[in-house]
Order: structure tokens, then sequence, then C-alpha cells
């Protein structure tokens, strides 16, 4: 739901589309054949003796556009926005999949916040109940005043923690609902925190890096984007070349003054063309202009490749390592922490342990509980982020 809501309401997808609008408009501009040119005069001429005779002149001209055609130059200005829109379209993609990656990265955020506020209570809780037990062995006279207040101390601390993961819990659901434009008061949801522990049970089978380059090479939006741009740059220094051929303008006239065996010109139809002479100027300056942003979008090109065969492979070792600390963890280290806290609270309750060793085996646990935690929102973020480097979803 939360993509489903993000593709549709997004400001920077919103933004995305309407670049690519503009780039559909370019392209219907760069296709279109210049209209006809249609003058015409009506008049009357005098001569010394007094008498008038009407005049008529009509004239048509084709603004070049028979010789746009024949010349390719409008082939060329259709291909370079074919490529220019093309790369829009890609951009698009590519904005989708920056975007999406910030959207996930908010949502594991967030459900790290919850679980975090959920493991601070749970804290709480257990210094609560560690306080009253305290209590009632300080009223028996079985513990000191100086140890029961180190237990008041400990629950204290817990109700901070309860406190600052609460704002940290706020401040993720608000990351979230800005990415997913949402306007107005911060609404009441809840980020599932069960969406953590499902990273561990994902059938999860990135193959190697060196396959993954290739895939990368392959989907990525942004590299096959400036493989476009590249294109249309080549099209657009075509282009520039081609218009050192000089335009030929058709016309088409017809004059007549007067009427009849006295007219001052009989009905005369001419035919003629212009065209420019290309004497002082050749667009030289225009031909260094997309030589040079042909040679910028190979370079950017080439740049995109570089770095992109760096972002697979440090996203891929990335998951790798954090894969390796979630079965870690789930291996044994942090039920033996859990196992380690109850055990010495059974011993704590029967006087057998004292206070200073339960607290330290409760930090123990939260210690590595929080780390537990911590490990599953690396393993999501780092399989966002290799997702995101290959350009296409890993999960089976």
């Amino acid at each position: 739901d939360a993509l489903r809501l993000f593709r549709e309401r997004s400001f920077d997808l919103l933004l995305a589309d309407a670049q690519l609008a503009a780039a559909r408009g370019d392209r219907a501009a760069a296709g279109a054949i210049a209209n006809p040119s249609l003058s015409g005069s009506l008049g009357r001429s005098f001569d010394c003796s007094g008498c008038s005779a009407p005049a008529l002149a009509l004239g048509l001209s084709d603004q070049a556009a028979l010789s746009d055609v024949l010349s390719g130059k409008r082939g060329l200005r259709i291909d370079a926005a074919r490529a220019a829109l093309e790369a829009a379209h890609l951009s698009r993609d590519d904005a989708e999949r920056t975007l999406r990656l910030a959207l996930q990265q908010a949502m594991v955020d967030a459900a790290l916040q919850r679980a975090q506020l959920d493991l601070a209570r749970e804290l709480l809780d257990f210094g609560r109940q560690t306080e009253q037990l305290d209590q009632t062995r300080f009223r028996a006279g079985a513990i000191s005043e100086a140890e029961l207040a180190r237990a008041q101390v400990a629950a204290q601390e817990a109700e901070q923690a309860v406190d600052l993961a609460e704002q940290a819990d706020r401040a993720g659901r608000a990351q979230v609902a800005f990415l997913l434009a949402v306007r107005g008061p911060l609404p009441a949801f809840r980020v599932d925190p069960e969406l953590l522990e499902q990273a561990a049970r994902l059938g999860i089978a990135p193959g190697d890096a060196g396959a993954l380059l290739e895939t990368a090479a392959q989907a990525r939006p942004d590299l096959r984007a400036l493989e476009r741009q590249e294109a249309r740059a080549r099209a657009a220094l075509d282009l520039a070349r081609r218009q050192r051929i000089p335009e030929v303008t058709l016309s088409a006239q017809y004059a007549q003054e007067g009427t009849g065996g006295s007219a001052v010109t009989p009905p005369t139809v001419t035919v003629g063309a212009s065209l420019p002479v290309p004497i002082f100027y050749r667009q030289q300056g225009e031909v260094q202009r997309a030589e040079a942003d042909l040679r910028t979008q190979a370079v950017q090109r080439e740049k995109a490749a570089a770095q992109l065969a760096s972002e697979v492979v440090t996203a891929y070792g990335a998951f790798a390592a954090s894969r390796k600390l979630v079965d870690r963890m789930r291996g044994g280290l942090l039920e033996r922490a859990q196992r380690a806290r109850d055990l010495t609270r059974i011993q704590y309750e029967k006087g057998a342990a004292r206070l200073f060793e339960l607290l330290d085996a409760q930090r123990a646990f939260a210690q590595v509980r929080a780390e537990y935690l911590q490990d599953l929102h690396d393993l999501w973020l780092n399989l966002f982020k290799l997702e995101a480097a290959v350009g296409k979803e890993l999960r089976s």
C-alpha cells in the first residue's frame, strides 16, 4: 500500500511526470512542418492623365518546408527529440528507483524505531517489576536502601529511554508521511515492527557480484538514459552539420494591374526560389557546441558505468555481511542472552543473585536485542540498496 500511494502521490514523481510531458511536447514540435506563407495586396494605380487601374498581387511561399524535409534536417530533429523522449522516460524510471529506495529506507527506519520503542517499554516493565520486588524486600529488611535506590534509578532510566524512543518513532513516521505526500497533520498510523523480522525469512538469492554487474548494466535506467542522451547529442551534432546546407525557399506569385487590353500589367504568374549564401558564417559555433555536448554525454555515460560497478560491489558486500550478522544472532546469541537474563531474574527473586548481577544481565540482553534489531534493519536496507544498484528486485 505504501508503494502504491508513493507512485500515485509522490511530489518528485509528479515533477518527473511533468518533465516527461514536456519531452513529449518537444518531440511533437520537432516533427512539425512549417506552415506555408500566403500574402496578398490590393490597390489602385494612377497615371498622369488621372486614369486609374486596380492592382492585385498574391504570393505563396513554402517557408523552406520542402527543403527542410529533403535535406534530412527534419528527420535529424525527430531523431534527436525521440532520443530525448526515451531518455526522459528512463529518467522518470530512475527517479522512481531512487525515490523508492528513499521510501523503503524510511519504512525500515520507522519499523526499527517502533521495534526499539517496544523494546524500551519491555525493559521499563522489567525495571518496574524489579523495583516493586525490591520495595517489598526492603520493607521486609532483606535489602538495603542503597540497593533499592539502584533499582529505582534503573526504572527511571528505562522511563527516559521510552520517552526518547517515542520521539524517534514520531520522527520516523513523519518521514514516511512526507515521502507519501501526506498533507496536514501527521495521521495516526503504525509501522509494524514485524517487518524487520521478515528480513530473516525472505528467500533471497542475489547471485554473485559478477552476474549482478551484468544485470545492472542492462537494467539500470540511469545508465540507459545516458546512452539515449548520447544518441540525442549525436543526432544534434549531425543536425548542426546539416544546417550548413542553405535552406531553399520556394515561392509563387500572381500579379495583375488593370484589366483588358489596357492593363498595365497583364495577369502574370511567377515562381522563384531563394536561399542564403553561406559566405560569412557556416554554423561553426553550433557545430562546436554540439561536439562538446556529445563528448560530455559520452564521458557522463562512462562515469556512470564505473560508478554503477562500484555501487553494485559495495552493496553486495554490505548485504552479505549483514546477512551473516543476522544468521549469527539467530543462531543462538539472542536466545542465550534472553535465557541468561531470565535465569538471573529467577535467582534474584530467590535471593541467590545480587541486584547488580540482574541489572548486568538485563543490560546485556538489551544490548544484544538492540543489536539484533539494528542488524535486521541493516539487512533490509542493504538489500534495498543492492536492488537499487542492480535496478531489479532480487527477492523471490
